[in-house]
């Protein structure tokens, strides 16, 4: 994010003991890389059962993954030094890979584990918290997490972590890990070898899904019943995995290692998604925008239209009027919102503000992380709407 950006007024007070740190992790081997698995949910770790289907069991994922040697290998000596360093979580190791160097890992499972249907914002904050409280010990972080949701969860992460110097992967699977064919063990697999082998040097919330990485904030859920399940339309993948690996690195986002990480965890319930469709009346966008509804993702026509209607444009006006912040983005897959039609400059003229080629997930993460921001005014939030603060738009000027 850029110097105008929310965090620089409310920096958190993040402080860690580096002596400290430096003295309980002295020991650790130079050649080694340490990566956190926050396994929260999802279909990956789940296992069946006969009555019910896939269904989550504790500790389940953790024991099936210490049985398959690409998980763990089983002749890498871990000394009591590096045990005490992953406390209270126990550490596998990976194989010996091409890289550098040996990557060490841990899993920190959620209690109650979740769907991810039922993820909301609380979840978020935990994650940021937990990503906060272990940032210094571990070198890169994996979020298992169901994939209906995962979307969301990595466009808010991305505005929530400001300033983040370490790759946060999430990912997970349509089949989970203990079938015989099954898309998790190359999702895992990749997700760890990225965020640990120091090789990638992508500091940024990504989602990694069938031989692609992709940038969290420009991801979406594209299929429900493929092992492709994720795409990001409008920007290509940062890393494409084959028998060689390509990595995009022009667009990856360079960060200031002198930055700290700053962590904001409030966020906005007050905002949602209304989605344009023929015959869509005022009555119904007054009853959608209605108090307590602070911000709204209004989902437009091609390049941002609406129906050229006087009591349509007339209740859009009444909620910027009354301060809501309505953002305009594309039902489109792919493209952007432009001013080149009569009906998207009359928005603009409303208060209504573009929202180029951001994604659903990512316009309303941003909202509820902007209007979370207690010292921002409507107006600072309306701006800070147009610009690019991580990565997840292309300013208007750069995509026409």
């Amino acid at each position: 994010m850029d110097a105008s950006t929310p965090g620089r007024a409310i920096m958190n007070e993040f402080v860690w003991k580096k002596h400290e740190y430096t003295k309980k992790h002295s020991r650790r081997p130079e050649d080694t890389r340490y990566v956190m698995v926050i396994y929260s949910g999802g279909t990956l770790g789940m296992k069946y059962a006969p009555d019910q289907g896939y269904i989550p069991v504790a500790q389940y994922l953790e024991k099936k993954m210490r049985t398959y040697p690409m998980f763990h290998d089983l002749d890498y000596p871990i000394s009591q030094d590096t045990v005490a360093a992953f406390s209270p979580n126990t550490p596998m190791a990976l194989p010996a890979t091409y890289h550098k160097y040996r990557i060490l890992y841990c899993i920190n499972e959620y209690d109650p584990l979740m769907d991810s249907c039922n993820m909301n914002m609380d979840d978020w904050a935990k994650l940021a918290r937990d990503i906060e409280k272990h940032y210094e010990q571990f070198d890169g972080f994996v979020i298992l997490h169901g994939t209906d949701t995962m979307c969301y969860t990595a466009s808010a992460l991305s505005f929530m972590l400001e300033n983040l110097g370490k790759p946060v992967i999430l990912t997970g699977a349509q089949v989970p890990l203990s079938e015989l064919r099954s898309d998790a063990r190359d999702n895992l697999l990749e997700a760890l070898i990225m965020a640990g082998s120091g090789h990638y040097g992508i500091p940024e919330v990504t989602l990694y899904f069938n031989n692609k990485l992709l940038r969290g904030n420009r991801s979406i859920k594209v299929n429900s019943s493929s092992f492709d399940a994720f795409d990001s339309p409008n920007i290509a993948p940062l890393v494409s995995v084959g028998v060689e690996v390509t990595i995009q690195r022009g667009i990856i986002l360079e960060r200031d290692s002198k930055l700290q990480l700053v962590v904001h965890t409030t966020m906005c319930c007050d905002v949602g998604i209304l989605r344009v469709f023929p015959g869509i009346t005022a009555t119904t966008i007054r009853a959608f925008l209605q108090p307590p509804m602070r911000g709204v993702v209004l989902q437009t026509y091609g390049a941002g239209n609406v129906p050229a209607e006087q009591p349509v444009l007339l209740a859009l006006k009444e909620a910027c009027d009354r301060g809501v912040v309505v953002v305009n983005c594309t039902q489109c897959m792919q493209g952007n919102v432009t001013t080149n039609y009569p009906a998207a400059r009359e928005l603009c003229e409303l208060g209504v503000v573009s929202g180029a080629d951001l994604t659903v997930e990512a316009a309303l993460t941003k909202l509820s992380f902007l209007l979370g921001q207690t010292h921002l005014s409507v107006h600072n939030a309306r701006k800070l709407m147009a610009r690019n603060l991580c990565g997840e738009l292309t300013p208007l000027t750069s995509a026409l």
